[in-house]
């Protein structure tokens, strides 16, 4: 099997870059915000890639709505950031005003334009939601959200994405390409060179793969250790397992192993089960049920790469959402990470249950450490990648078209709508072949 052959100009042409701005990012769904974000009649989102931005809102009749980010006067931006209260959204510039719906309400010195209400309505966008994510596109026609994301949300219809709120979202400024960090979560090829912390505790190699049209999944496991290392212990399974995620059985990952160590394992256990029933036993405590889960379901994670630029991490009690945007060159980029956490049951069946908005913060340059121990190490990685993009022997990169199929279905996936053809990539038909659903 050979590799596939990806051209290095895809990360660093300004040409390429226009293409992407013009024919990619205003026709296809992407994840803008979190429904926390817009859960209140006023609430706003801006949600800004590249040159575009689109406002998310929640209207005084509680439907969530779309536009594009212009005044119908002269351009100007309406709303920036995000926030609540509104009760209309009003031009800074000249005060053109609009009700929540997008329809035109007040223009001053109306006489002097010959403007009526009707024909000057906000350009909508659609908008829809997915659990506690919410997507918009650009484009009015193509597939709708439920159409584009299939069959995802059925794949993880067992983990009741619903039960979910956004708690805090996280922004870091990023020295590559887009590409470059999404593709940073897309494969666990690197996990033996940049994460060696979850070789004890994580199986990097054996977790199977799925392509299907636009998307991709790995299902990984936790609480047994790589195939890269040998002769691995119960007690470094379990320290490796609270170094990397102990939060999620009740004990801080910066635990010493002496003030937490390992538990028995029973006759006929093993320590990935034992794990697995202390994730039971603390979900417990907050008021989950995981019995009718199986270990696989209750400790494994699920990444969903989504087409362009997110990664969501499926867990039994956790949702992340890992986004990549454009900044302002080919060589910057935003992560944006998106944290949701599951309440009880009879809490998210109650309409009345209040939602609460998510911390949003931006970190500084050195305060990745903030993120957590893996994603601080994929952090320090980016510009590491991307520096190496610029050296004139490189022309292409070679990829995995196994290993790394989700990096080429991203690859595959651009074409599609760049219309670049005949493909540009070598090697397709062994990734094809491999993967029987790719054109679903």
């Amino acid at each position: 099997m050979k590799p596939v052959h990806i051209p290095v100009e895809r990360y660093l042409s300004d040409e390429f870059a226009a293409r992407e701005q013009a024919q990619m990012w205003p026709k296809v769904w992407q994840l803008a915000c979190s429904v926390d974000h817009v859960a209140e009649p006023g609430d706003w989102y801006e949600h800004v890639v590249g040159n575009l931005s689109v406002l998310v809102v929640r209207g005084d009749d509680g439907e969530l709505r779309a536009f594009q980010n212009v005044c119908r006067h002269r351009g100007s931006s309406i709303c920036t950031g995000s926030g609540g209260g509104l009760a209309e959204l009003r031009c800074p510039y000249h005060g053109w005003t609009w009700d929540l719906d997008g329809r035109l309400r007040e223009v001053p010195s109306r006489r002097v334009f010959g403007v009526d209400n009707e024909s000057y309505g906000l350009f909508p966008a659609r908008v829809d939601t997915w659990g506690p994510l919410v997507f918009v596109d650009l484009a009015l026609d193509g597939p709708s959200l439920a159409e584009f994301l299939a069959p995802v949300p059925d794949d993880c219809a067992w983990a009741h994405l619903d039960e979910f709120r956004c708690t805090a979202q996280a922004t870091v400024k990023a020295r590559c390409n887009w590409k470059t960090l999404i593709e940073g979560f897309s494969e666990t090829y690197h996990v033996q060179g940049i994460h060696r912390e979850m070789l004890t505790m994580a199986d990097d190699v054996r977790g199977p793969q799925e392509i299907w049209g636009w998307h991709g999944k790995l299902q990984q496991s936790y609480g047994l250790a790589s195939p890269r290392v040998r002769d691995v212990s119960d007690a470094q399974v379990w320290a490796g397992f609270i170094e990397v995620m102990g939060t999620r059985i009740g004990i801080p990952t910066e635990t010493s192993p002496a003030d937490a160590p390992a538990p028995a394992v029973p006759q006929g256990a093993t320590m990935r089960s034992v794990i697995a029933d202390r994730l039971r036993n603390h979900a417990s405590t907050v008021g989950h049920d995981y019995s009718a889960l199986d270990d696989g379901q209750v400790l494994d994670m699920s990444q969903y790469n989504l087409f362009p630029n997110v990664s969501v991490l499926v867990f039994s009690d956790m949702v992340a959402a890992v986004r990549a945007r454009p900044g302002s060159n080919t060589g910057t980029a935003y992560m944006d990470i998106f944290n949701c956490e599951r309440i009880p049951q009879r809490d998210a069946a109650n309409p009345a249950t209040a939602r609460t908005r998510p911390l949003d913060v931006e970190l500084p340059p050195g305060a990745e450490s903030y993120l957590g121990l893996v994603l601080s190490q994929d952090v320090g990685n980016f510009e590491r990648a991307q520096r190496g993009l610029h050296q004139p022997g490189l022309e292409y990169l070679s990829v995995s078209p196994t290993e790394e199929c989700r990096v080429v279905n991203l690859h595959r996936n651009l074409e599609r709508v760049l219309g670049i053809t005949p493909s540009e990539l070598t090697g397709l038909d062994q990734f094809v072949a491999a993967f029987p659903n790719v054109s679903g």
